[in-house]
């Protein structure tokens, strides 16, 4: 059976891990003219930088802006902090290596974008990533699975991009590829943080009953002579459309409680408001 190119990617990462604690101390010996290699080993993962091509897509698809904070997990040598902050964001790097964080403030001083960006030596796992609006990462499928619940509650919006790996069942929302032909690391997969919606809300006019799986929605409607089926239901962080019977439903989701917007059928635009129920 042909493999398949991301079971490949894998592969390439796996063997050269192997390859790299075979040959090297997983800790290199601190020295003054300390120089990063391809596969040195990490806390989680080896270390591959992302091509420039790459890192560029990634805050193309994440539309970085000089609003953002950026934070990148497993920093590296600190490129991707870089070009975000030479886009005016304010950018953080997490890197447990912590010779590689000095050369990415040696980097980032010599790039001029010093007061932009901040790299520190933690474990990504521990550290606080509430304040970023935006998350970029190259780590392997399951290191991805096992950040998701807490990427999950970060706020709605935030923009979460990863260098080729995914989220496991949790589809991206946008994905693009570099022009050009790199042979491994090309796809940049982006997903939005969806506000959390499942449970029972009282439009007034009916009950709508909606069950979440990531940003896909589902559920009923239930007014006094009939329950309706609710499709094409999505989020795009807090804002939500579905439509019921051929009325397109969207708006937005304010806080935990309440979400509201205009409701369009045929011809006809109206306003709808929506109140969770407590149970």
């Amino acid at each position: 059976m042909k493999l398949t190119r991301l079971v490949k990617r894998i592969l390439f990462l796996l063997l050269l891990s192997l390859t790299v604690k075979t040959l090297y101390p997983q800790d290199p010996v601190k020295t003054a003219g300390y120089v990063p290699y391809v596969g040195q080993a990490g806390k989680d993962v080896i270390w591959v930088p992302t091509p420039p091509e790459l890192v560029n897509k990634m805050l193309e698809i994440a539309g970085v802006t000089e609003k953002d904070y950026l934070i990148d997990l497993g920093s590296g040598d600190g490129r991707t902090v870089i070009a975000a902050a030479k886009m005016g964001a304010r950018a953080l790097g997490i890197e447990y290596n912590h010779d590689m964080v000095e050369i990415s403030k040696k980097k980032a001083e010599e790039a001029g974008v010093s007061v932009k960006t901040k790299f520190i030596q933690a474990d990504l796992f521990e550290y606080d990533l509430s304040e970023a609006t935006v998350i970029t990462m190259f780590l392997l499928p399951e290191i991805n699975i096992k950040l998701r619940p807490r990427l999950l509650d970060l706020k709605p919006g935030t923009r979460i991009v990863s260098n080729t790996f995914t989220m496991g069942d949790w589809e991206p929302d946008n994905e693009i590829m570099t022009d050009g032909n790199m042979d491994n690391w090309y796809t940049a997969l982006m997903w939005i943080i969806p506000a959390k919606v499942e449970g029972v809300w009282n439009l007034g006019a009916g009950i709508l009953t909606i069950h979440q799986e990531f940003q896909m929605v589902f559920g009923t409607l239930k007014t006094d002579d009939k329950t309706s089926i609710v499709t094409g239901g999505r989020l795009n962080g807090n804002l939500i459309s579905f439509n019921v019977d051929g009325t397109a439903y969207s708006g937005i989701v304010t806080g935990k409680t309440t979400m509201s917007g205009t409701m369009i059928s045929g011809s006809a635009t109206n306003k709808w408001i929506g109140t969770r129920e407590e149970h």
